[in-house]
C-alpha cells in the first residue's frame, strides 16, 4: 500500500475510500471437499473430539493451549459449555467429510470489524487431523471466509516457541511481523508470543495457491504431493524490517 504525504511533508498512511466494515461471521458450516468446519456443539462434538485427542498419548498437543489436558470427557464437556458457546472466540469443529466425525477445532477471535480485523486461534488438531488434506483446507476455509467477509487482516499467534505453529503459520503464506515479549503468563509460564497475518491485497495469490495446492491433481496415486505449499506461498510472504 502506497504511502502519502501531507502538508508538512510527512509521510502519512494511504486514503481509505472503497472498504466497507464486514459482518462478524455467520453460523453457516464452512464446506470443502475433505472437511466441514461446522460451528461446535458440545453435545454433538465433545464425545468424537475427546476420543480423538487421546490418541495422543504425550499430549503434546496441549503443551501451547492456555487449558487442557482433559482427564475425562465430563470435564472436557464442562469446557465446552463454559468456553466454547459464545461469538468470539467463535469455535468451529473440524468434521472429516468423509467419516463425519469430528477431529479438530478452531476459532476466529478478536473480531475486530471496525478495523478490518480476525484472529484465528485455538487450535487443536488431533492425530486424526494433523499433515492431511483435510488440516490445510481447513486453514483455507477460514481464511477465504474472512476475507470474503471483506475483512483487511488475517492474524495468528502463537507462543514464540510453538516452532511447529510458527512453520505452520509460514506455510500458509501468513508473514511474520515480530514477536511481543513477556505478552502473556499461560499455565504459571512467561509467553513470548509471535505475530504473523496475511491482508486482503495478498489475498488473490494466496487463493491461487491454495486451489493449486488442494487439486486433486497435485497428488500422485500414492497421495504424495508433486508441489508442497510452502513453495507456492513462499513468494507471497512479506519480508517485514520494522524499518
Amino acid at each position: 500500500m502506497q504511502t502519502d504525504f501531507n502538508h508538512l511533508n510527512q509521510p502519512i498512511g494511504a486514503l481509505i475510500t472503497d472498504w466497507k466494515e464486514p459482518s462478524y461471521p455467520s453460523n453457516e458450516p464452512l464446506n470443502g471437499r475433505y472437511c466441514r468446519l461446522e460451528l461446535l456443539e458440545p453435545a454433538k462434538h465433545a464425545e468424537s473430539l475427546f476420543a480423538a485427542n487421546r490418541l495422543d498419548t504425550q499430549e503434546a498437543n496441549w503443551t501451547y493451549l492456555p487449558y487442557g489436558p482433559f482427564d475425562n470427557l465430563a470435564q472436557y464437556r464442562q469446557w465446552m459449555e463454559t468456553m466454547c458457546r459464545g461469538n468470539d472466540p467463535l469455535f468451529y469443529a473440524i468434521v472429516n467429510v468423509a467419516t463425519s466425525e469430528a477431529v479438530g477445532v478452531a476459532s476466529y477471535l478478536r473480531i475486530t470489524p471496525t478495523t478490518g480485523s480476525i484472529e484465528v486461534g485455538h487450535l487443536n488438531f488431533s492425530l486424526k487431523l494433523r499433515r492431511t488434506l483435510a488440516a490445510t483446507e481447513a486453514m483455507y476455509l477460514m481464511m477465504a471466509n474472512a476475507f470474503a467477509l471483506g475483512y483487511r487482516r488475517y492474524e495468528w499467534k502463537c507462543n514464540a516457541l510453538n516452532k511447529a505453529s510458527r512453520a505452520a503459520a509460514l506455510r500458509l503464506g501468513l508473514s511474520f511481523e515480530g514477536v511481543f515479549r513477556q505478552a502473556a503468563i499461560v499455565k504459571g509460564r512467561n509467553r513470548d508470543t509471535a505475530w504473523y497475518a496475511a491482508i486482503d491485497t495478498e489475498w488473490p495469490a494466496l487463493r491461487d495457491a491454495f486451489s493449486k495446492w488442494l487439486d486433486p491433481a497435485n497428488f500422485d496415486n500414492s497421495g504424495e504431493q508433486r508441489v508442497r505449499l510452502s513453495a507456492l506461498t513462499a513468494p507471497i510472504v512479506a519480508s517485514l524490517s520494522g524499518e
